[in-house]
């Protein structure tokens, strides 16, 4: 992300009574993401239902499109709430849709809800009931009218957090008083890579081949180096339409390898954001018929693998003399460097080897406008004194909640020992 910005709250939609005449999200959108079929022969894969939601070949729209853009709001007050949650791996989206009696404005005004737990890994079979509490609302791009997505965290029946709910304690620490005093932004670049769906290899590769190598592919144009480019802008449009604080977007390094930004987020905004971001994307790519993949390390070898780099800043940080705030920043962070890998997603020591602009993972380092360190400070951080900073450790899978908040308890809430600040202040040639 090259700058921070003045962040807008989002975590409360306002819904107005009147759309579109159909959803945002047409059929139109989706037609050129469609893979040619072969006429002859019945086909028994889900991308037959698919066609069937296009135009057909002599351009009479069938009844299955209608209905899907169908706009209910001129003829009832009656809503579609699709409540959506992380499921057992900590990475997966769940959703399911409920009827709602009116249109709502905050989160506050939605009932909870409950889902089989022991179906997402997340309860046993004998006690299965695992309850939702809806936390955040957005226009739902899909549906149009003023149908929401609503981003939803799990408890117990008891009201205890179950374990893969990491937005409770996130959000504990945000509602600290010396957190709220700093209101810390952040910044967050999601890589993802897009798949071939009967294959699981990327988007654009020849199958069981590989393309030519990295070099003319980062934020190109052409048939023959950026793949996916319609599922990129479609995403970027539902999400504006969301209202979800999306930033940016551009062809990542690796073809068939895309970014979007989300930000600057105010404390907890970020992990909701993001969240809804990455549902809409799965739900696009279901419908192109694609693979959505956030490992961070798809293909090995002298390939790009894919991170989710998040750029943070307090309000001291952002202020005159902010620079020498960012270096305890991170001296801070590189005494706790152990406790933040082990969070920053599965899988990570496949990207973080010291090559393809990401730093050893074993290592902790700084630099400014260095893409090959733990850290990076901007050149225009340094000649202001103020600004912020990037870790370009948190890999692609990782879960926004934990990585914003632990990053704001680090660099506000923990204070080393002066023995361990001295000895890793020398160490990384910090002066503070």
């Amino acid at each position: 992300m090259a700058q921070i910005l003045a962040p807008s709250t989002q975590w409360q939609m306002r819904i107005t009574k009147s759309s579109a005449n159909a959803s945002p999200v047409s059929s139109k959108t989706w037609s050129s993401l469609l893979f040619k079929k072969n006429k002859k022969g019945a086909s028994t894969s889900s991308s037959k239902f698919r066609v069937l939601a296009i135009k057909s070949e002599n351009s009479t729209i069938n009844r299955l499109e209608n209905l899907l853009n169908l706009d209910i709001t001129p003829y009832t007050d009656k809503i579609i709430a699709e409540y959506i949650w992380i499921g057992g791996t900590g990475i997966d989206v769940r959703s399911k849709s409920r009827t709602l009696s009116r249109p709502v404005k905050h989160p506050s005004e939605l009932p909870k809800w409950n889902y089989d737990g022991s179906s997402t890994g997340q309860a046993p079979g004998e006690d299965s009931e695992v309850i939702l509490y809806p936390q955040a609302i957005f226009k739902d791009p899909f549906r149009g009218g003023n149908n929401i997505l609503v981003i939803c965290d799990s408890y117990t029946p008891a009201g205890e957090p179950i374990p893969t709910n990491k937005r409770h304690r996130a959000a504990q620490i945000f509602s600290n008083p010396k957190v709220v005093a700093e209101v810390p932004w952040f910044g967050i670049e999601q890589e993802y890579t897009l798949l071939q769906t009967n294959v699981q290899w990327p988007l654009g590769w020849p199958v069981g081949g590989y393309p030519g190598p990295q070099g003319p592919y980062y934020c190109a144009a052409g048939a023959d180096k950026s793949f996916g480019r319609d599922i990129s802008d479609a995403h970027y449009k539902a999400c504006l339409y969301a209202g979800i604080n999306i930033s940016g977007t551009n062809g990542e390094v690796m073809p068939g390898q895309w970014e979007f930004q989300v930000g600057p987020s105010v404390g907890i905004d970020a992990g909701d954001h993001i969240w809804c971001a990455r549902y809409i994307l799965e739900r696009i790519t279901e419908q192109a018929g694609v693979v959505l993949s956030l490992d961070p390390k798809p293909i090995q070898g002298d390939w790009n693998g894919a991170g989710c780099h998040s750029n943070y800043s307090t309000k001291s940080m952002r202020e005159d003399g902010g620079y020498e705030v960012i270096k305890k920043a991170i001296l801070n962070l590189s005494l706790r460097h152990k406790d933040h890998i082990s969070a920053y997603g599965e899988g990570n020591e496949r990207r973080l080897t010291g090559k393809h602009e990401t730093a050893d993972i074993n290592t902790f380092s700084w630099g400014v406008a260095n893409r090959g360190c733990s850290i990076r400070v901007g050149r225009d951080t340094e000649a202001k004194g103020k600004g912020y900073l990037e870790d370009r450790r948190p890999a692609s899978n990782m879960d926004p909640y934990v990585v914003t908040s632990l990053l704001a308890e680090t660099t506000i809430l923990w204070e080393p020992t002066l023995e361990a600040e001295a000895l890793a202040a020398q160490k990384l040639a910090l002066k503070v």
